[in-house]
C-alpha cells in the first residue's frame, strides 16, 4: 500500500471521530520481515459526533483478514487506509496485518534497529503498525501481548505495567487511556540498570534502563537524572508518577532525541547514555534536560493530551517551559536563561523571518513530521514563560492545578488552556492568545525622555509580514525593566511592563538624576529589541547591570557592533568592549559558567541575519574573516590572565558531572581555546596527553585541530574510540565544524567515503551533513560545493528516511538573504531536489515552501 496523496489539512476542518475506542487489544508475533499484528478494537458510536463514516488509517499494511464481530469481512482499501460497513451499535473490530520491520528505514512505526525491534509512533507511526484510528484524540486503554523468539529476543517490553511474561512471550496493561501515537514496544537482547522511586505518597515504582550488552556501564547518570526529575514534578508541581514501572530504551536509530510513550520511554542513544569518558560536560547537561522533558511529559502530554496536530506546542511548549525551570534549578539560572535565548536566535528567529515561519498554533499542514519546529517548541515554551510572567508565580501554580484537575484523561485545545488561565486569575487573555495563531518575531522599539524628575519609556511594536499573514496586531508582550543610577545601583528593581498597543508609554516618577534602563530583563519576550544607545552605555550595563542576562547582552551587543563595525567598515575592533570584558572575567565572585558564555560572540549565521536585516547583503567570508579576527584580538587583550584563568579552573579530583565542577571546566575550555591562538596548541597538546575525561580530551582536539595541528590526535582518538559510535559521532563532527571554509565541502564528502559512515543511522548522518550546514562560512563557499553536496546526499536519504531529509532541508531557508550567485547555486539545489521522482511527502512540501520565499 503506498502513503497517501499530499494534502493539506486544516484546522477549521476539525470534527470528532464517528466512534469512541472502548478497548485495544494487539497481539504482535514479531519477525524480522514478517510480523503479524493481532487487533482486537471495541468501538462504539460516538454521541458527539455527526460524521459516522468508519475510516481506518493504515500505511504499508498487508491486510490478512478483518472481522466484525466475528465475522468476516471485506473492507474497502482507499487512500491512506480502508474503510467499511459497521453496525449501528457497539461492535468488535479484529484485523490480522502483516509488516516488515526490517524494510522501515524510515524508522517511524515498528522497524529494526541493529536487531532490535522498536517503536515510533508520533506523529503518526502507528498506522503502520495496524490498521487504527490514527489521531490524538482518539484515546484508549491497551492491552499488548508479543511474542517473540526467546533465544533472539529476551527482552519484550511495551506501554504500562508487565502483567506476565513466559517462554517466547509478555504480556503488558496500560490502565491509562493514551491515543496510538504513545503506544510503543521494544523487544531484543537487552540488559536492565535497575532502581527504585518511591513517591510522595508511599508507591515503589521499578525503573529500568535497558541498554545492549556492553552499554550497561552508561546509565547511571540517566537514573540519577530521572529520579530527580520525578523529585522535582512532585516538589514544583504536585505531580506523581502513576504506574508502577517506568522504562527507558536507549536504541541507537531513532530520528527525534527521545519519545514520552507512556510508561516506556525510547531514547536516541545519544540522549541517555554517557560516562565521563565517553560524554563531554555538554552530552550531560543535554541527557539530564531530555530525561526530564520526557518524564514530564507523563502529564503534560500523555495525561492531558493535544486533541489534534495543531495543538502540539500545548504539550510540547508547556513541557519545554517545565525541563527549562528543571535545568535552571539544577544548574545555574542566569546561564540556562542565555543557553536557551542564543539557541532561540540561533534557530527559531531565522525560522520566524523566513519562508518556513509558522503560528504556534499553525493554521494549516501537509505533513505533520515538518512542523515538530523550533517555532513549535521554543517559541511555545517563551509563550509559557510570558503568560507565567503576566500572571505572577502563585496565580500561574494555580492555573496549573486547575489544568491538571479540569482536563486529566482529556485531549485539550489551547482554549482549554487559556481559559483555566482566564478561569483562576479573572484575567481576559484573548488578545495574548495571538502568540498563538500569529507568526513571526515582533520588533519592540524603545525611546527614553527625561525632564529632570519624570522620566518615560516610549515602547511601540510591529511585527513583519510573514507567509499567509500580511496583516499583524498588536500583542501582549511583557517587557521587564529595572533602572539603575550612574552608581550602577538598582533605583527600580525589576517590574514587566505591559506592552499591549502600537504605542505606549510608561513613566517613572521622582527621579533627580536621569536614571539609566536595564530594558527586556530575563529576556521577558521572544522579541527583537531595538533601542538607540551608545558603547559606552552598553560598556556601562556589562560592568553594572544587576540583571544576569541583560548584562551578557549588553557583553553581545558590543561584540556584535564591534564585528559589524569591521564587516561593514574595515573599523578596528572595540577596545571598550575588551576592556569591559576582561574586567568581568577577572571577577571571581561570577559563576565560571557565566565567564565562559562571556566570552562567547555572536554566530555568523546570527551575524548574517543582522547585516540582511540592515539592507546589505552579507559575505560569509567576510563574517568568518572578522570573527576569526575577534578571537585573536581577545587572545592578544588578555594574554596576560588567560594563563592564571586557565589553571585557576583546573578541577582536581573524581569526575563529577555536577553544574559546578562543569562550569569550571568550561571556562579552562574556554581559555584554551585563545591561549591556542598565542602558544600554538602547546597547552592543548598537554592536556589531550593528560586528558581523563571527553570534555577535556575533546576540547584540546579541536583547539589543535583549529592550529592546524590536529591530524595524528584525530588519528590517536579514532584508535582510542572506533568501538564506540556515539563518540565517534563527534569524531565526524569535529571534523566539519572546525574544517577551514575552503575545505568543508571536501572534508564532509570524504569522511562520508569513510567505513564508518552509515547514512541510515540518523546520528551519524547529521555528524557531517548537518554539522556541514552549520559551518557558515564554509555551507556558503562560493564554490557552492557544498550546497551540491548536501543536495546529492538529500536526495540519496529521502527514499530512506524521509523525515530526517525534510528536517535538514531547513539547511536553505535564509537563502534568500544572500547574494545573487548564492541565491542561484541553492536554487539549482532546491529545484534538482524538488523534481526528483516519488520525492516523499515531507521533503516535497519543505522544499516547495523554501522555494515559495
Amino acid at each position: 500500500m503506498k502513503d497517501a496523496a499530499p494534502q493539506t489539512i486544516y484546522l477549521k476542518d476539525y470534527s470528532t471521530f464517528g466512534y469512541i475506542v472502548e478497548h485495544v487489544d494487539l497481539t504482535f508475533k514479531l519477525h524480522p520481515t514478517a510480523t503479524r499484528v493481532l487487533s482486537k478494537i471495541r468501538f462504539a458510536p460516538n454521541p458527539d459526533a455527526t460524521d459516522r463514516r468508519f475510516f481506518l488509517h493504515g500505511e504499508q499494511l498487508k491486510l490478512i483478514s478483518a472481522k466484525i464481530d466475528g465475522k468476516a469481512v471485506a473492507p474497502e482499501m482507499v487512500d491512506g487506509g480502508l474503510q467499511a460497513d459497521v453496525p449501528d451499535t457497539a461492535f468488535i473490530w479484529e484485523a490480522e496485518v502483516e509488516i516488515n520491520p526490517a524494510a522501515n528505514t524510515a524508522l517511524e512505526g515498528l522497524y529494526m534497529s541493529n536487531g532490535m525491534y522498536c517503536t515510533q509512533c508520533e506523529a503518526e507511526g502507528f498506522r503502520k503498525i495496524t490498521f487504527y484510528p490514527d489521531r490524538p484524540d482518539v484515546m484508549a486503554v491497551f492491552d499488548v501481548r508479543v511474542e517473540a523468539d526467546a533465544n533472539n529476543t529476551p527482552v519484550m517490553l511495551s506501554n504500562g505495567n508487565g502483567v506476565s511474561k513466559g517462554d517466547g512471550f509478555a504480556t503488558w496493561s496500560d490502565p491509562w487511556p493514551k491515543p496510538a501515537y504513545l503506544f510503543a514496544l521494544v523487544a531484543g537482547n537487552l540488559i536492565a540498570h535497575t532502581d527504585q522511586f518511591t513517591t510522595k505518597s508511599g508507591t515503589a515504582v521499578d525503573l529500568a534502563i535497558w541498554v545492549r550488552p556492553g552499554d550497561e556501564g552508561k546509565c547511571a547518570f540517566g537514573m540519577e537524572a530521572l529520579k530527580k526529575s520525578m523529585t522535582w514534578d512532585e516538589e514544583v508541581y504536585g505531580r506523581e508518577y502513576d504506574l508502577d514501572e517506568f522504562n527507558i530504551v536507549a536504541v541507537d536509530d531513532f530520528n527525534m532525541g527521545a519519545m514520552e510513550n507512556k510508561g516506556l520511554n525510547i531514547f536516541n542513544s545519544s540522549c541517555v547514555l554517557a560516562s565521563p569518558e565517553t560524554a563531554t560536560d555538554g552530552n550531560f547537561e543535554r541527557i539530564e534536560a531530555i530525561i526530564a522533558h520526557e518524564y514530564f511529559h507523563n502529564w503534560t502530554g500523555n495525561r492531558i493530551t493535544c486533541r489534534d496536530w495543531f495543538q502540539l506546542c500545548l504539550k510540547e511548549g508547556l513541557t519545554v517551559f517545565r525541563d527549562a525551570q528543571f535545568t535552571a534549578d539544577m544548574r545555574s539560572e542566569p546561564v540556562k536563561r542565555i543557553d536557551d535565548v542564543i539557541a532561540l536566535r540561533a534557530r527559531q528567529f531565522p525560522e520566524d523571518q523566513g519562508p518556513l515561519s509558522h503560528a504556534v498554533r499553525p493554521e494549516s499542514f501537509q505533513e505533520i513530521n515538518n512542523f515538530y519546529t523550533a517555532t513549535i517548541y521554543e517559541k511555545g515554551a517563551e509563550v509559557i514563560g510570558m503568560l507565567k510572567t503576566l500572571v505572577g508565580d502563585a496565580a500561574y501554580a494555580k492555573a496549573l492545578d486547575l489544568y491538571f484537575e479540569r482536563h486529566d484523561g482529556q485531549a485539550c485545545t489551547i482554549e482549554d488552556w487559556i481559559k483555566v488561565f482566564e478561569d483562576s486569575t479573572g484575567r481576559d487573555l484573548t488578545q495574548f492568545k495571538l502568540w498563538y495563531s500569529q507568526s513571526g518575531t515582533p520588533e519592540v522599539t524603545v525611546r527614553e525622555e527625561y525632564n529632570g524628575e519624570t522620566f518615560t519609556l516610549h515602547l511601540s511594536q510591529k511585527s513583519a509580514p510573514t507567509p499567509g499573514q500580511d496583516e499583524k496586531h498588536p500583542q501582549v508582550i511583557p517587557v521587564a525593566v529595572g533602572l539603575l543610577n550612574t552608581d550602577g545601583e538598582e533605583v527600580q528593581p525589576t517590574m514587566a511592563l505591559e506592552l499591549s498597543k502600537a504605542e505606549q508609554s510608561f513613566s517613572f516618577e521622582g527621579h533627580t538624576t536621569r536614571p539609566i534602563p536595564s530594558v527586556l530583563r530575563g529576556f521577558s519576550a521572544p522579541v527583537i529589541l531595538k533601542q538607540d544607545i551608545d558603547n559606552a552605555r552598553r560598556a556601562f550595563l556589562l560592568a553594572h547591570d544587576t540583571d544576569p542576562f541583560n548584562r551578557w547582552e549588553a557583553g553581545r551587543d558590543l561584540a556584535r557592533d564591534s564585528l559589524l563595525g569591521t564587516i561593514l567598515e574595515g573599523a578596528p575592533h572595540n577596545t571598550a568592549y575588551l576592556d569591559g570584558l576582561k574586567a568581568l572575567l577577572c571577577d571571581e565572585t561570577l559563576d565560571p559558567a557565566y565567564r565562559a558564555l562571556m566570552l562567547g560572540q555572536p554566530s555568523q549565521s546570527e551575524l548574517a541575519g543582522i547585516i540582511h536585516k540592515m539592507g546589505h547583503i552579507p559575505d560569509p567570508a567576510a563574517i568568518h574573516t572578522a570573527s576569526e579576527a575577534l578571537r585573536d584580538a581577545k587572545a592578544r587583550a588578555f594574554a596576560d590572565m588567560l594563563p592564571d584563568l586557565y589553571a585557576k579552573n583546573q578541577v582536581e579530583g573524581p569526575f563529577s558531572p555536577e553544574a559546578g565542577p562543569a562550569g569550571k571546566r568550561s571556562l579552562a575550555n574556554a581559555a584554551l581555546a585563545l591561549v591556542t591562538r598565542l602558544d600554538g596548541g602547546a597547552t592543548a597538546s598537554q592536556q589531550y596527553a593528560h586528558a581523563d575525561n571527553m570534555t577535556l580530551q575533546l576540547a584540546a582536539l579541536s583547539a589543535l585541530i583549529d592550529a592546524g595541528k590536529g591530524a595524528s590526535a584525530l588519528q590517536a582518538f579514532y584508535d582510542q574510540w572506533q568501538s564506540d559510535r556515539l563518540v565517534m559521532d563527534k569524531w565526524f563532527s569535529l571534523q566539519v565544524m572546525h574544517a577551514k571554509p575552503e575545505d568543508s565541502a571536501t572534508v564532509a564528502r570524504t569522511l562520508t567515503q569513510h567505513a564508518d559512515f552509515e547514512m541510515k543511522n540518523p546520528n551519524r548522518f547529521r555528524s557531517v551533513m548537518g554539522v556541514l550546514a552549520m559551518n557558515h562560512a564554509g555551507f556558503h563557499h562560493q564554490s557552492g560545493a557544498a550546497y551540491a553536496l548536501l543536495a546529492d546526499w538529500l536526495i540519496k536519504l529521502d527514499p530512506i528516511n524521509p523525515q530526517t531529509t525534510a528536517r535538514m532541508c531547513s539547511a536553505f531557508q535564509t537563502w534568500k538573504r544572500y547574494d545573487a550567485h548564492r541565491q542561484s547555486l541553492i536554487k539549482e539545489q532546491l529545484e534538482r531536489i524538488a523534481t526528483q521522482s516519488n520525492l516523499s511527502r515531507d521533503t516535497s512540501e519543505m522544499v516547495g515552501r523554501i522555494l515559495d520565499a
